[in-house]
């Protein structure tokens, strides 16, 4: 079981990203998945999760209005579209499935997203 995350970079205040996440190991569709980050000196954090009928199950007050999860199936890939980014958004993104049993335990390399002018 792995899990990719790109897409990540330097953005100014106010601006957009997209990240994506590629799942392998495991059949795809059939699990939720999420989507954390750890900022600086913080705890890991659940920022958004969707089932894999494409229902979203949660999302952070903080992010609630700017952040948008999606994914594809077909693709075997997950989607977060990051929309009017603030300083405080700027952490390591990583995707995993919501499941952490046996072979679902281990973390990607995650994604940089820094948001500074």
């Amino acid at each position: 079981v792995q899990f990719v995350e790109s897409g990540g970079g330097l953005v100014q205040p106010g601006g957009s990203l997209r990240l994506t996440c590629v799942g392998s190991g495991f059949i795809f569709s059939e699990y939720s998945m999420n989507w954390y980050r750890q900022a600086p000196g913080k705890e890991r954090e659940l920022v958004t999760s969707m089932t894999g009928r494409n229902e979203l199950t949660y999302i952070a007050d903080s992010v609630k209005d700017r952040f948008n999860i999606s994914r594809d199936n077909a693709k075997n890939t997950m989607y977060l579209q990051m929309r009017s980014l603030k300083p405080e958004d700027t952490a390591v993104y990583y995707c995993k499935t919501a499941y952490s049993g046996p072979d679902f335990n281990s973390w990607g390399q995650g994604t940089q997203v820094t948001v500074s002018s």
